[in-house]
Parts: C-alpha cells; structure tokens; sequence
C-alpha cells in the first residue's frame, strides 16, 4: 500500500515534470530533494529562466565540442586559447579535465597553452594510457615547438599515478617535465582551490621525476 501511495504522489506532477527531475537529478550535486527544488524554481520562472536555459542548452548541445588540438570546450575550432597569439605556444600545462583547466584559467597565473588528458589513469576502474590523451600529448612534444611541459594533475593516488607515467613517457623527448608544487595539498582538486592558492601553485613548480 505505501509503495502505491509513493507511485501515486509521483504520478501528480505529470510525465514531463517527473522527466525534468529526473534528468536534474543526474547532475553533480544534486539529489532528488534538491532536482525537485530545482525544478519548481525553473517552472516559476519559465519567462525568465527556464526559457533562456533550454535555449542555451540546445545551443549548448549543438555548437560546443572539443578542440581538436588540446581537449578543451569551444564553438570554434581550434579552441580561443589555442588560437591565442599572446600566449606562449612552447609552454603546456597537462591537466585531467576541462575543470581543471577552467580552474587554472580563473587563476590568471599561466599564459601559455593546456593538454586535457580526459581523466586519470586507474587500474580500479580500468582506466589505460590508451582510454586518454596521452598519444596525442606525446606527438605534441615530437613536433619539437614546446620546450616545458607543466603537469597539473590532480594530487591525488590516481593523480601522481599519472603523472608519473608521463613522466617516463616524455623522457626520451627531452622536454622539461615539471609539476605543480606548493598550495596544492595532497587529495586536493584543482577545481575546487581558491585562486590564490592556484597562482601559488603555478609560481612556485618544479621539476618532476
């Protein structure tokens, strides 16, 4: 009886509200409770809100995609920041999302260039050189115009995993490796760290390995 009183009160808001909550749900930090509020906010504000929104998801949806060159999100291609003249083409920071590298833009402590790798690598949930960017960030490096390669891996297990592997990858190249040093603590995001804390972090690398 209390499982139909439950399927019953869900069946109230209707198929497409139940279907908004639904898919609000699924975003980071966002439960049932908080969808359901979410929801009802964007309804009462259809004109001002929700309208605008569902344009600038389809938008969204339809223009933006990953540079080609270094994995960022952008409607052009390649990305505004690889075309970016006054940044220095030799000087590339390796991260593993494009929150990281959204993270270190807010920063406004580096101007050169960014290598998304796409995750990290993870024997537990089998993540393998080939699943990133790796290839890709290598043949970067043969082309010989970079001459330091900054890696801004998360410090974290999965994190130094990485970029130790890199590490050893980019050995034979002879590019300057180095990492992101005081600031950033160990089990700490990028994404999540102040501003201050970043820029800190980008003065003061070193080399790695």
């Amino acid at each position: 009886m209390a499982h139909e009183t439950r399927r019953g009160a869900a069946g109230t808001t209707g198929a497409e509200i139940d279907r908004l909550i639904q898919l609000l749900a699924r975003l980071p930090g966002l439960g049932p409770r908080s969808a359901r509020r979410a929801a009802l906010y964007l309804i009462d504000r259809k004109e001002s809100l929700m309208a605008p929104l569902a344009s600038a998801l389809a938008n969204a949806a339809e223009r933006v995609g990953p540079c080609p060159v270094c994995g960022n999100l952008d409607t052009v291609d390649p990305c505004t920041i690889c075309r970016d003249e006054r940044r220095d083409p030799a000087l590339v920071c390796v991260v593993e999302t494009v929150g990281d590298l959204w993270a270190i833009e807010r920063s406004g402590a580096f101007r050169g260039r960014y290598h998304v790798l796409g995750g990290t690598l993870s024997a537990l949930d089998g993540v393998g050189p080939d699943d990133l960017r790796i290839t890709d960030l290598v043949a970067r490096v043969r082309e010989g115009l970079l001459s330091e390669v900054i890696l801004a891996t998360n410090a974290t297990v999965d994190g130094q995993t990485t970029a130790h592997y890199l590490t050893d990858m980019l050995a034979p190249t002879g590019v300057a490796v180095s990492r992101l040093a005081h600031g950033v603590p160990v089990g700490g995001e990028l994404d999540y760290l102040d501003d201050g804390t970043l820029s800190a972090a980008l003065k003061a690398r070193r080399p790695f390995g």
